[in-house]
């Protein structure tokens, strides 16, 4: 069994395996949370002795969100009306993109290779984590997408990465969300599998959330990609 030492920064929180790390997974939260918002994941997915990785939640800029009245919350990027997958935060996103870049190339001063980087998100946080992996120069290890979306989609996949032209994706969505409505996650699984991109498409009765089973797909498909595509 794969026990965690929890260990926090100003700028995330950490959660360290009992065996050497073979890779790490950079996981950002939704709008309003904080990295601690899913440190409670880690042991619920029960991962493999063979699958020791690094969690890395770092923690979202402070800023004024539109949406709510300007009110200054933890949030990756502004979001300016319910139909935000319309009117988009370009420098927000730009920003929080090259803030993931830097935890990145953290984790490869600490000798995980960029390969073996995981980059995955719940809702805001899944925005943030599918542009980062798309965009970056070097091949990642895949991507996590839960309750989320991919705006700009066309141009996003046109200018993607020669490193990461396959890059596996796992997208998930729940069938009764009413805050990131279930055909966003629907359309951005279509478009990346229209582009060639292997995607693990999952659905689920919930709102905006997260689920049991979820917890017991992911872990699934990191073993997947770590184990069985070695």
């Amino acid at each position: 069994m794969i026990t965690y030492t929890q260990r926090s920064t100003a700028s995330s929180i950490e959660m360290l395996p009992n065996l050497p790390a073979i890779g790490s997974v950079i996981w950002l939260h939704g709008l309003g949370a904080d990295g601690h918002d899913f440190v409670s994941m880690v042991p619920r997915l029960n991962l493999p002795l063979q699958l020791p990785l690094r969690f890395i939640f770092p923690h979202a800029p402070l800023r004024a969100v539109t949406l709510n009245n300007g009110y200054v919350m933890r949030a990756w990027f502004d979001i300016y009306s319910m139909q935000f997958d319309q009117r988009i935060d370009v420098t927000g996103i730009t920003g929080s993109v090259k803030l993931v870049e830097q935890l990145i190339e953290n984790e490869q001063r600490k000798n995980i290779a960029t390969e073996n980087i995981i980059i995955g998100g719940f809702s805001q946080g899944s925005v943030i984590a599918l542009m980062t992996g798309l965009s970056y120069p070097q091949k990642l290890r895949g991507i996590i997408a839960l309750s989320g979306y991919l705006p700009n989609a066309a141009q996003v996949l046109s200018d993607k990465s020669q490193a990461n032209q396959t890059i596996p994706v796992f997208i998930a969505h729940g069938t009764e969300d009413t805050i990131v409505p279930f055909i966003l996650g629907e359309k951005t699984a279509t478009a990346l599998k229209e582009r060639g991109i292997p995607v693990s498409w999952h659905s689920y009765t919930m709102p905006h959330s997260i689920c049991t089973q979820e917890f017991g797909d992911i872990a699934s498909w990191l073993e997947s990609i770590y184990i069985s595509n070695k």
